[in-house]
């Protein structure tokens, strides 16, 4: 029985799968939140919105694809791993002599990593791949101060 109102493909929909996409995908995003609020914190180019933006994206792309030929979605990850490498790249600024942004930049890269990670079920990469990028942004950073690295603008403390 077919309804006026409801397409074809939302009486069909299976709500155990959605409830499973939808906790990945705010798996996904609680993952990349606090390398977003990192990056926000500091007051980068980018930062709470993106980071967990990019990690949602990537996760939903790889769950249109999954169970399905793995051609398509090696195809699907190639293209995210470029798409986000664009996106990543315009965080990146050259002023004279000087490049701002690599870290931001490197960031999203492992943030759509993360959200791939969960798409593909594999929790553990995605926890390991957080955890470790907001180490190295925030207690590296410290490190590179200790060992004289003279940064035209100091992160705020």
């Amino acid at each position: 029985m077919s309804s006026p109102l409801l397409p074809p493909a939302l009486l069909t929909l299976d709500l155990s799968q959605a409830w499973i996409s939808l906790m990945k995908i705010l798996a996904a995003y609680l993952l990349t939140l606090p390398v977003g609020w990192e990056r926000e914190r500091e007051a980068h180019s980018v930062g709470v919105r993106t980071f967990p933006i990019v990690a949602m994206a990537s996760c939903g792309y790889l769950l249109l694809v999954s169970g399905g030929d793995p051609a398509n979605q090696s195809r699907v990850l190639q293209g995210m791993i470029a798409g986000i490498g664009f996106v990543g790249g315009g965080a990146i600024l050259k002023e004279g002599a000087t490049v701002k942004g690599t870290a931001t930049a490197a960031s999203i890269w492992s943030t759509g990593v993360v959200g791939a990670a969960v798409a593909m079920g594999r929790y553990e990469v995605a926890i390991i791949l957080s955890a470790l990028n907001l180490f190295t942004l925030k207690l590296l950073w410290r490190f590179k101060q200790r060992i004289g690295y003279d940064a035209p603008s100091a992160p705020k403390a």
